[in-house]
């Protein structure tokens, strides 16, 4: 177990509490003493770190968001010197501006430490061969897993994304026994054993750690199912750390433990922003307990989950991802989230979990289209059933009249990384 290993998850709720009053407290400070923008929205509310007493007044202090770091971009939330930073992660900055994140050399060792309790909980032990396919480079998932798995005692192979063929190959001949990359790569990986005619039962992999995107528990069941693996739900973002921030124990599998030694959540409504209780769904916050170089304060996820109580440890399990604030399609009036889409399409033996949703728009109406691969070549009749079935489910579920295309297999462009779920040719 892991708390063998990593006795601090044993913690009990009163030393839990008592250990997240205490470093809340010093976060506090030192984001207000350290990040100006952050100490201007401060004094702009009236409130000040001294003013932290208890759980309940952190809702007092002001949300952080994405567009907070955008705005200080490059080096404006640091709250130590620049030169005290021993590595720098950004977003990809398609809609702009990236989001740089900062380090301190205290922050790393933090993070390996809480990427290999992640990686043990999730059912890699020392010693194992580790294929990581996580992107490396700015994305935090790559390097933040590679050294994690390091920490945990493993041997790393550093594969990162793409060149289907040999993830296969080394997969195979390496011996590795844990996986680590996107749950959409994964199918894409899975397409590609079955190509080279090797089943991936004969070869040592047995677990896999998948994040970095929302994912169902469809999906869980299509890539245990094709590879014979446990599929495991891994979170993390790179404005609050990068992967390890929560992560399902094997055993259980019903939900990431959120390592609240390190992060405090909140569930707040995504409208008002009012705090919500354990159980209700809504916008997932996050506090930075340890992070000494970029430490933010009530960071808005955006996406959207619920807190449930802890399982496998006192600390609480945050539900599956049902997606993000940011990513929710507003069709006819109708909201809908892909994630939404996906479950329907897996309920289907006859379809793949490979699917696009296109988006446009004839005169004033909203055209709803989902692309979605068929596992192996249908005739005419299947194709016709299975579009039919799943325009009738996805009636039933949100109310929305959709196109349905099965596609034949191969024919939706694959994604190295976060999959491209929504195409919106609609005009702005």
């Amino acid at each position: 177990m892991t708390a063998k290993l990593f006795p601090e998850v044993n913690v009990s709720l009163d030393e839990l509490r008592a250990l997240q009053v205490k470093r809340l407290r010093e976060t506090l400070h030192r984001a207000y003493d350290g990040q100006a923008p952050y100490r201007a929205k401060c004094v702009a509310v009236g409130v000040h770190p001294d003013d932290f007493r208890s759980l309940d007044d952190l809702a007092r202090f002001p949300f952080t968001s994405k567009e907070d770091l955008r705005d200080a971009y490059p080096f404006g939330m640091l709250a130590i010197p620049r030169e005290r930073c021993v590595r720098l992660h950004a977003s990809s900055g398609t809609t702009g501006r990236p989001t740089v994140v900062g380090y301190s050399a205290r922050d790393i060792d933090t993070w390996s430490d809480l990427m290999a309790r992640s990686l043990h909980a999730g059912g890699a032990r020392p010693g194992d061969i580790i294929h990581n396919a996580f992107g490396y480079g700015l994305f935090t998932g790559g390097l933040g897993a590679h050294y994690g798995a390091e920490r945990l005692g493993c041997t790393v192979v550093p594969m990162s994304g793409g060149f289907g063929e040999r993830q296969v190959q080394l997969i195979s001949e390496f011996g590795a026994r844990v996986v680590l990359m996107t749950p959409s790569y994964m199918l894409a990986v899975a397409d590609e054993f079955e190509r080279q005619g090797i089943d991936p039962r004969t070869t040592a992999m047995r677990v896999g750690l998948f994040g970095a995107e929302p994912w169902t528990e469809g999906m869980r069941a299509e890539i245990e199912r094709r590879l014979g693996i446990d599929a495991v739900d891994l979170y993390g973002l790179s404005e609050v750390m990068g992967p390890g921030v929560a992560c399902e124990f094997v055993e259980t599998k019903d939900g990431p433990t959120i390592w609240e030694d390190h992060f405090y959540p909140e569930i707040v409504d995504p409208e008002t922003g009012a705090p919500v209780p354990d159980g209700a769904p809504g916008e997932l916050v996050f506090t930075t307990l340890t992070k000494e170089a970029m430490p933010v304060i009530r960071y808005r996820t955006r996406d959207l989950t619920r807190l449930m109580p802890g399982s496998a440890s006192v600390m609480r399990r945050m539900a599956k991802i049902t997606g993000r604030s940011d990513d929710m399609l507003i069709v006819r009036g109708v909201n809908l989230f892909p994630s939404q889409v996906e479950e329907q399409i897996l309920r289907d033996p006859a379809l793949s979990g490979h699917y696009v949703i296109e988006l446009t728009r004839t005169g004033a109406l909203d055209d709803l289209l989902v692309r979605v691969e068929a596992r192996v070549v249908l005739d005419g009749a299947a194709a016709g059933r299975s579009s039919a079935e799943l325009g009738r489910r996805l009636k039933g579920m949100c109310g929305l009249s959709a196109a349905v295309e099965v596609a034949s297999p191969g024919a939706i462009e694959r994604s190295m990384g976060k999959a491209r779920r929504v195409i919106d040719r609609r005009p702005r």
